[in-house]
């Protein structure tokens, strides 16, 4: 009788004390950092919740999220999901920021997440483009300040169909926001295109930050994309795809 009670009293822990485990979840926990930038929080969030439920989802936002950077706090998620432009960032930041995702922390960076940390050319190496507000100078290579526009209607072409974070997905139209005249680094993994005259013609990729596996999306403006099921679809595909790597 005294074993039987051990059991069942060990049974009730690890059942209602699950710890952070996401084996024991069976869900993959994703970080979204935000701030710097507005947007419509509800639809965003109905986003997220449609491509579950094996993917749950937290939000933090800055500056109170370079906390989940922290060594102590990273076992609290498995992928982060940055959809920001902040860009303020101290030394000791920057540090811990660059740390986390290299050392095996995997990343998808969404829309104005390219916008984020103009002084910080780090930022650039972990996802490997960046929209610039002013002119700078990366790899020996001026780049003038990028453009963007507004409601547009272009086409969504898939570079790799048999890639695993597009494979699957058609081409497709969004109604989205373009950029134009952004850095795109050198050897990436090109996943998506467009022949939109206002935009780069590179607007996917994926590539690796130390021990990360990284995906950089430029679309995801507004509500039309947040919509849009073959977008949904690419994004918890890549949030599948990053999370595998670190298992």
């Amino acid at each position: 009788m005294r074993y039987r009670l051990f059991f069942i009293f060990v049974l009730a822990v690890f059942t209602f004390f699950p710890g952070n485990s996401t084996a024991a979840a069976g869900k993959i926990r994703v970080l979204v950092v935000t701030g710097g930038h507005d947007y419509k929080h509800e639809e965003f969030n109905k986003m997220f919740e449609s491509i579950g439920p094996q993917i749950t989802y937290s939000v933090s936002e800055f500056p109170a999220a370079f906390d989940m950077f922290l060594p102590e706090n990273r076992g609290k998620y498995d992928v982060l999901v940055f959809y920001h432009m902040w860009q303020k960032i101290t030394p000791e930041q920057a540090a811990n920021f660059s740390e986390c995702i290299g050392s095996g922390k995997p990343l998808i960076a969404l829309h104005h997440s390219i916008c984020a940390f103009d002084d910080w050319p780090e930022y650039f190496n972990i996802i490997g483009g960046k929209y610039f507000h002013k002119p700078t100078v990366v790899n020996g290579k001026e780049y003038k300040p990028c453009t963007y526009q507004h409601d547009l209607h272009f086409k969504v072409s898939i570079a790799d169909k048999k890639d695993p974070v597009t494979r699957g997905i058609k081409d497709f139209e969004v109604f989205d926001e373009a950029y134009k005249g952004y850095y795109v680094e050198p050897g990436v993994k090109v996943l998506l295109t467009t022949d939109e005259a206002a935009s780069n013609n590179v607007i996917g990729w994926s590539k690796t930050y130390g021990k990360s596996r990284v995906v950089t999306i430029q679309s995801g403006h507004d509500v039309p994309t947040f919509k849009n099921p073959d977008f949904r679809r690419l994004l918890k595909q890549a949030i599948e795809w990053v999370y595998e790597d670190g298992k």
